[in-house]
């Protein structure tokens, strides 16, 4: 048996079996905990008694409940995660070097004095700049310039690193 949802309204409100009116969901294309719940309501409230419903679907439309539980908790705890992790991050780079590129393609660096958690991404202050998280793309320490490593000429030894005798 399979849960009946015409009589569900795809307007800003649905009205319950019992008279009660319940908002929906603001897109109406998707079911929320509530709805579930007043749709299974509904479902065992209005059953024909002559021919209940079978257990194993009821145990199987409250485990997809459960189910659905889970997936949105998981969801906000992920959520939550990568949002402490972008903070983190940004809170890392403070005194740090950061090269970044301006809309002109031109690469500029500073050192990040600041950091700001207003916006959903962090932004953090270089100078008089306010740059996303996500703008940065290189962090090196102030001070310290990365230096290019150039392989020995062609043609001569590179001495073998010494073994420690035993």
């Amino acid at each position: 048996m399979s849960i009946d949802t015409s009589y569900a309204q795809h307007g800003a409100s649905r009205t319950t079996a019992d008279g009660a009116s319940a908002a929906a969901p603001a897109d109406g294309s998707t079911l929320d905990k509530q709805a579930f719940l007043e749709l299974l309501v509904t479902q065992l409230r209005y059953q024909d008694p002559t021919s209940p419903m079978d257990t194993s679907q009821l145990m199987a439309q409250t485990t997809q409940l459960t189910t659905m539980e889970r997936l949105v908790e998981l969801s906000d705890t992920q959520r939550e995660s990568f949002a402490l992790q972008m903070r983190s991050s940004a809170a890392a780079l403070v005194g740090q070097e950061v090269r970044w590129e301006d809309e002109d393609g031109t690469s500029h660096t500073g050192v990040v004095t600041g950091v700001s958690y207003a916006s959903a991404v962090p932004t953090v202050r270089v100078g008089d700049v306010d740059l996303r998280l996500d703008a940065i793309a290189a962090v090196t320490t102030p001070g310290t310039t990365p230096t290019p490593t150039t392989p020995p000429p062609a043609g001569t030894d590179t001495p073998a690193p010494a073994t420690p005798a035993a």
